[in-house]
């Protein structure tokens, strides 16, 4: 076992995050869906390690890869603003094991009305809870608002659903396949944004190189949102667009014809070798503490900025959310 270093900085991140394939490697180690498995009371644990490394107390005995997979464990169950547990649903580990039985479900049950209706409704909840749980927690939101954004959201993935549903009964049979890929972005598109709206409404704090707050942007929660809707549309493509050419022609196979009751499962078994590399891909997209030039900052705030700090602070930085 490694001994801990003198100075060990447990938030330093461990690969760089400027690049993607530092933020690859970042998302591979906190998204590892085997961590939805770890107790409560080891995440609790993971929780103590990593404040007492915060705070200067390294526990005795520990080796550097306990603290780094102590710090693993805390990065993919506590929110990186409030530190608070998030609920199991709503975390990026829990996007494989969810994702891949909600979207292999959906690409399968897409012939009849009912069951699209019922598979989307079932997807736009699990998403309504994730982009609550990985919202930039600085900016509360009411019950009401949160009601409003998924009622919306879910009413636009079941319209562009049902309405392409229908358009396509006599287009190709793949273009039908395509339908749910094509409610999942929209919904996505009107999701995220309803269930953060707070931040566009009121800005999300913004800070210096140093993490000294500076004011509120309501222009970096625009830029911080629009870059998690990409990201989220990013992780659903591949397997939504690549996976239903797949079944097409494997559908036409005579021993894939004797075993139709398999189709389900086996689309989902894909789905999840889709979204196992997606997941952390998509989340590596941008770098999650987002940066933005002072240039382009609201009148106001960038005025103030000057007024306090002169030129020393050309861009702030926020996080952006997932």
């Amino acid at each position: 076992m490694a001994a801990v270093p003198l100075g060990f900085d447990i938030d330093a991140p461990r690969w760089d995050q400027s690049t993607f394939m530092g933020r690859l490697r970042h998302f591979l180690n906190i998204t590892d869906p085997c961590t939805v498995l770890v107790p409560e009371r080891e995440l609790d644990r993971a929780q103590a390690v990593v404040a007492g490394c915060r705070a200067g107390m390294v526990p005795p005995g520990s080796s550097q890869e306990q603290l780094l997979y102590a710090k693993k464990l805390y990065d993919s169950a506590f929110h990186p603003d409030s530190g608070e547990k998030m609920n199991l649903i709503g975390r990026m580990s829990f996007q494989v094991p969810g994702g891949m039985a909600i979207t292999g479900c959906m690409l399968q049950f897409y012939r009849t009305v009912p069951a699209v209706v019922f598979w989307q409704w079932v997807n736009q909840s699990f998403n309504a809870i994730v982009n609550y749980t990985n919202r930039n927690a600085a900016s509360p939101i009411s019950l009401a608002q949160i009601g409003v954004a998924y009622v919306t959201a879910t009413t636009t993935a079941l319209a562009t659903a049902v309405g392409l549903n229908l358009y396509t009964k006599r287009a190709p049979p793949l273009l039908a396949r395509w339908v749910p890929f094509a409610a999942v972005a929209a919904a996505n598109c009107v999701n995220i944004p309803l269930m953060r709206q707070q931040e566009i409404i009121r800005g999300i704090s913004v800070t210096d190189e140093d993490n000294n707050e500076l004011g509120h942007s309501r222009r970096a929660a625009v830029k911080g949102i629009a870059q998690v809707v990409v990201s989220r549309i990013t992780m659903a493509a591949p397997g939504m667009i690549i996976l239903p050419i797949i079944m097409e022609r494997l559908e036409k196979l005579p021993f894939m014809q004797r075993i139709r009751v398999l189709h389900a499962p086996l689309q989902v078994l894909l789905c999840g070798g889709f979204l196992l590399f997606m997941v952390p891909a998509a989340c590596a997209l941008f770098p999650q503490r987002c940066s933005l030039a002072l240039a382009d900052l609201e009148p106001e705030l960038r005025d103030s900025i000057v007024a306090k700090h002169g030129d020393k602070v050309p861009y702030v930085y926020f996080n952006k959310g997932l």
